[in-house]
C-alpha cells in the first residue's frame, strides 16, 4: 500500500477545506515526489473551489503555486536529484512528443496536466510532478517566497520573452495586485520606462515603490485621453471589465495589447484603433518550464520576489478568506505544517 497523502479539500462549490488523505497511487516512472514545504494561494485556486470557470470535480485538493524538496524519483525521471528544492506550477505535465512539446511549448500541448485538475495539487504534505515540470529553485530565492513565482510570476514574464520587449519599451501595467506587482518589478528590472494602471488612488505610492516610474487611474477618462500614444506595451493583468477603448489608445502606433487575467466579460472593443494603428490584441497563459527556469534565475539575479503574507497551511480557511477579502498585500502562502 502507497502511504497516503495528507491534505486539505473542498467536498462542495465553495464550501471549506477540509482534512483529507488520498492514496496518489505508484509514483510514475518520470514522476518525482515532492514533500511541500510552502504553497502560495492564487485567485485561480479559489476560482476552481468555487467552481467559477466550469464545474469542478470534488473533492478538490487546491494548490499550484509549490516549493519543497525532492523525496522520490522514478526510475526514468531526469536531472533531478533527492533533497533538490524545485517549484512547480500550474502544470504537472504533458505528453513529450507532440510538436508542441519537442519545440518547447509544453505549456500548449493538447494533453497537458494542471496541477489540480484531474488529480490532486499542493494544499497537501506531498505532490507529484512530471520531472520536467519540478523547476529547480535558485539557491538566492527565498523558499518562502518563491512559490507564487512559479505561476503568477511566470505568466507575466512570459509576454516579456513572446513578444521581444526591448529595454528601451514604454510598458504599462494594468493592475497592481497578485499579478500586477510582480509586473511592475520584472518590468522595472528589464530596463523599460514603467506606468502602472490601477482603479485605487491608495496604491498610487505602493506602485512607485514596486518600481514604476510613473502611475495613472485605469477608470479615469481624463488621465486615459492625455496619456494617448505614450506607451509601447500594456499588460492587462486583471479579470475585471474595463474600458477597452480607452486603454487601447495609451498604446503608440504597432502597440501591442497582452492579456494574463482571466476576463469572464466579452471585451467590448472597437477594431478601428486596432486596424488604423497597426496595434495587436494578444493573450498567453503560464509558460513552460524553459520560461520558468529563466524566470527563476531572473528574478534570483534581481532579486524579484513577490510581497507575501504567511498562514500555516493548517488555516488554509482564514487564508482563503483574507484573499477573498481583496486585503492580501499581494499573494498569500501557506507553510506546511502537518
Amino acid at each position: 500500500m502507497t502511504d497516503l497523502f495528507r491534505a486539505y479539500a473542498a467536498h462542495s462549490a465553495g464550501g471549506p477545506l477540509q482534512p483529507f488523505d488520498f492514496d496518489p497511487g505508484p509514483l510514475g516512472d518520470e514522476d518525482v515526489e515532492i514533500t511541500v514545504e510552502h504553497c502560495g494561494i492564487c485567485h485561480s485556486d479559489l476560482a476552481m473551489i468555487d467552481s467559477e470557470w466550469f464545474p469542478a470535480s470534488y473533492p478538490l485538493v487546491p494548490g499550484h503555486e509549490v516549493v519543497g524538496r525532492i523525496t522520490a524519483l522514478g526510475p526514468r525521471a531526469k536531472g533531478r536529484e533527492i533533497g533538490q528544492r524545485v517549484g512547480v506550477g500550474w502544470h504537472t505535465g504533458s505528453c513529450t512528443h507532440c510538436n508542441f512539446c519537442l519545440g518547447g511549448e509544453q505549456h500548449l500541448c493538447a494533453k497537458r496536466q494542471p496541477t489540480l485538475i484531474g488529480r490532486h495539487g499542493g494544499f497537501a504534505d506531498r505532490l507529484r510532478s512530471h520531472w520536467s515540470w519540478a523547476i529547480p529553485i535558485p539557491d538566492g530565492l527565498d523558499p518562502a517566497a518563491a512559490g507564487p513565482l512559479m505561476c503568477g510570476g511566470g505568466t507575466v514574464f512570459l509576454p516579456f520573452v513572446l513578444h521581444s520587449i526591448k529595454p528601451t519599451d514604454r510598458v504599462g501595467v494594468v493592475g497592481i495586485g497578485g499579478l500586477g506587482h510582480l509586473a511592475v518589478k520584472f518590468a522595472r528590472a528589464w530596463g523599460c520606462e514603467v506606468t502602472a494602471f490601477t482603479s485605487s488612488a491608495s496604491k498610487r505610492d505602493e506602485a512607485l515603490a514596486l518600481g514604476a516610474h510613473k502611475t495613472l487611474s485605469s477608470v479615469d477618462k481624463a488621465e486615459l485621453k492625455a496619456a494617448a500614444g505614450s506607451l509601447d506595451f500594456l499588460l492587462i493583468t486583471v479579470g475585471a471589465a474595463l474600458n477597452w477603448d480607452a486603454l487601447l489608445a495609451t498604446l503608440a502606433p504597432k502597440g501591442r495589447m497582452h492579456l494574463v487575467g482571466v476576463v469572464t466579460d466579452a471585451l467590448a472593443l472597437k477594431s478601428g484603433g486596432l486596424l488604423s494603428w497597426q496595434k495587436s490584441l494578444s493573450a498567453s497563459p503560464t509558460p513552460p518550464p524553459s520560461v520558468l527556469a529563466t524566470m527563476l534565475q531572473f528574478s534570483a539575479r534581481h532579486q524579484i520576489l513577490p510581497q507575501v503574507e504567511r498562514f500555516p497551511m493548517s488555516r488554509v480557511n482564514d487564508a482563503l478568506d483574507h484573499l477573498r477579502s481583496g486585503k492580501a498585500r499581494y499573494r498569500v502562502v501557506l507553510d506546511a505544517d502537518f
